[in-house]
């Protein structure tokens, strides 16, 4: 029987939403977690609990040295590789089972409102291996920003504030915690350099925002669009009290900002965004995520442009 853990969504979809659905690279909205079979499925099977992890759940960076000496236990939420969060980006999960229930109680009694969003990545195993294989990796510390009570379970709003490595589990039950140091970009060799793809990708985010605020948009679809929201975040200096090791300078914040989906994105568009948050989450040099962002944003702007023409002669 498959069984149903978590689901990502937004309150603006909640009434049509069912129970169960399948995960969907097209859908940002929602994402649950089913049965695992043999076949390296992403997902937690209904015999996972956390009282039992996996023997072939694996740490990708635990025999990887840190960047940082700073480490830092906290609650951990996993998540399918279709679900990756990168800092400055916000979304609200459905919590409604007792363990990921509890995980949320122990986090609101933090000082930060903290927890670990991390993904299980499949991993090749031999084919005479009965069990799936997984890797913790892309992990993100999330600071909770809004709990809605609900008769089942709770939507709860996060914030993706900066990336993290996973070393170890020391708990399991009745959910996962481990201990996690912070992973930041390497120093730049240049200030000015990085001052001034700064402002070009800041520049490019408000023209596409423009756009973006211009197309007509669903009737279910939140005014502020997902860059402003990670926007308006990334320029202020988080006030949160914790190492400032796991907070990324201002052009680390903002070099993510421009991975979030543009209104109407297609199928493939959302897919080649999860491609490039991926990609966005392994590289250690600002100057280049903030390249990567301004090409990805300068793409989106013309997609938009033009779908707001074939708007435009739909209306006329």
């Amino acid at each position: 029987m498959m069984m149903s853990f978590i689901k990502t969504l937004t309150p603006n979809h909640l009434s049509t939403l069912p129970l169960l659905s399948t995960p969907n690279p097209n859908n940002n909205n929602i994402s649950t977690f089913y049965k695992t079979n043999n076949n390296n499925s992403i997902f937690f099977s209904p015999q996972f609990t956390t009282s039992r992890i996996p023997h072939r759940l694996r740490l990708s960076s635990l025999l990887h040295d840190s960047s940082s000496s700073v480490v830092d236990e906290f609650p951990l939420l996993p998540f399918g590789a279709h679900e990756v969060l990168v800092p400055s980006e916000s979304k609200t999960l459905h919590l409604y089972e007792a363990r990921f229930l509890a995980l949320l109680e122990e986090s609101l009694t933090r000082k930060n409102k903290f927890f670990v969003h991390f993904v299980l990545d499949p991993v090749l195993t031999s084919a005479s291996s009965a069990e799936a294989s997984f890797a913790a990796r892309y992990g993100c510390l999330v600071r909770i920003e809004s709990v809605e009570r609900l008769e089942v379970g709770a939507l709860v709003s996060i914030r993706g504030i900066g990336r993290v490595r996973l070393m170890k589990f020391v708990q399991a039950d009745p959910y996962l915690k481990g201990i996690v140091t912070p992973v930041q970009d390497n120093i730049p060799d240049s200030v000015n350099s990085l001052q001034s793809k700064v402002t070009e990708l800041k520049e490019a985010l408000y023209n596409l925002n423009r756009l973006q605020i211009k197309l007509k948009a669903p009737e279910n679809e939140l005014l502020q669009t997902p860059i402003a929201n990670s926007l308006r975040w990334a320029e202020k200096e988080p006030s949160v009290n914790c190492d400032e090791a796991f907070i990324p300078t201002l052009a680390e914040r903002l070099s993510f900002v421009g991975l979030q989906p543009v209104s109407g994105s297609t199928q493939s568009e959302l897919e080649a965004l999860q491609r490039e948050k991926l990609q966005a989450m392994d590289i250690k040099d600002t100057s280049t995520r903030l390249q990567n962002s301004i090409e990805l944003i300068k793409q989106s702007t013309s997609m938009a442009a033009a779908k707001l023409a074939i708007q435009s002669l739909e209306l006329s």
